[in-house]
């Protein structure tokens, strides 16, 4: 096996141009944030992206005892306390309506103090549908305007027409079509993905939690938050933790997200568990304000590329703006 090729900080720097786009991204979260209780109808403010909680956990995550060498010294215990927040993509919160399954699964490791060592929001998708930064930036700015200022549907529709081209490729549509297979089977029983790509001291990594003896047909009948609510009640979960490493560019790239890596096997670290009757209440404050920006990870974890990048600015803006709002709302 080859050794991985070392992060280096150009794959995250963005053009003039790529930050006057952001500058107004940035402009549109806040104003979306500011206006997303009417949007959703609740009494507080929402993120942006994964707005609804269906819930919040506590967790552990267990280092495998025979863990490699090149990986075992960026873990210095054999066990670390978790958070888990698990949501739905949409940017509002639906209610009565059926939802396509783009789940998000965000995990915060602490140490046995409580201090935070790194932030993973994972998704059920392996791959991003867009490389472009711009692309990106208009489609997402939109996206807030439709909310926000009731915009025509005409300019968003422009703009994921713009997006198509990426998706063409035989990775996503591979998985698009697995998807849609699955898109009745319960939250729990899907792998969930890194998607970009994080550091690991100077190595590159994503990242995959793969469950273990879910059954994907568990609570059919019932709407997602109840299954997991029932689920997480009456059994442990138990998932496998893995990353694949970047070895080289060409099949292992770090600013195209719309194809799988390859050529690059999964390496199982640990298991991440939650212990039944581990739930907490997604709508306490504390709970809601939780945020799982992967920038405030330790530096040797932090995002890597461009698109990565983008996240470190819009998280703090969404973040401070529902801060702000929420702690006038009192919100409890």
């Amino acid at each position: 096996m080859p050794s991985p090729l070392k992060y280096n900080s150009s794959y995250n720097k963005l053009t003039d141009e790529e930050r006057a786009l952001l500058d107004i991204n940035k402009s549109s979260i806040a104003d979306f944030v500011e206006q997303s209780s009417a949007i959703s109808d609740v009494p507080y403010a929402t993120r942006n992206a994964h707005a609804k909680s269906y819930i919040v956990a506590k967790g552990e995550f267990i280092l495998r005892q025979d863990i490699p060498e090149k990986i075992r010294p960026f873990f210095d215990r054999e066990k670390y306390d978790l958070t888990i927040r698990l949501s739905h993509a949409h940017p509002k919160i639906l209610r009565g309506q059926k939802e396509i399954p783009a789940y998000g699964f965000a995990i915060k490791l602490q140490d046995e103090g409580g201090k935070l060592i790194v932030n993973y929001p994972l998704v059920n998708f392996p791959l991003f549908p867009i490389n472009s930064v711009s692309t990106f930036l208009k489609l997402f700015t939109s996206v807030n305007r439709f909310f926000v200022k009731k915009w025509s549907s005409f300019s968003l529709i422009l703009q994921i027409l713009r997006v198509i081209p990426s998706t063409l490729t035989v990775s996503f549509i591979k998985n698009s079509i697995q998807l849609w297979a699955r898109r009745n089977d319960f939250f729990l029983s899907f792998d969930y993905h890194s998607v970009g790509v994080y550091r690991l001291g100077d190595y590159m990594m994503k990242i995959r939690l793969s469950p273990k003896s879910v059954d994907r047909h568990f609570g059919k009948k019932l709407k997602t938050k109840e299954a997991l609510q029932q689920y997480l009640a009456d059994y442990d979960f138990t998932a496998d933790i893995m990353i694949q490493l970047c070895y080289n560019l060409e099949d292992q790239p770090i600013n195209k997200l719309n194809v799988e890596w390859k050529n690059s096997p999964f390496i199982k670290i640990g298991e991440l568990k939650i212990k039944k009757n581990a739930l907490l209440d997604p709508a306490a404050c504390e709970n809601e304000l939780l945020s799982f920006n992967p920038f405030e990870s330790h530096p040797f974890f932090q995002p890597v590329g461009k698109l990565q990048k983008l996240r470190d600015e819009a998280y703090k803006v969404s973040m401070q703006t529902r801060l702000k709002i929420n702690t006038l709302l009192k919100y409890k």
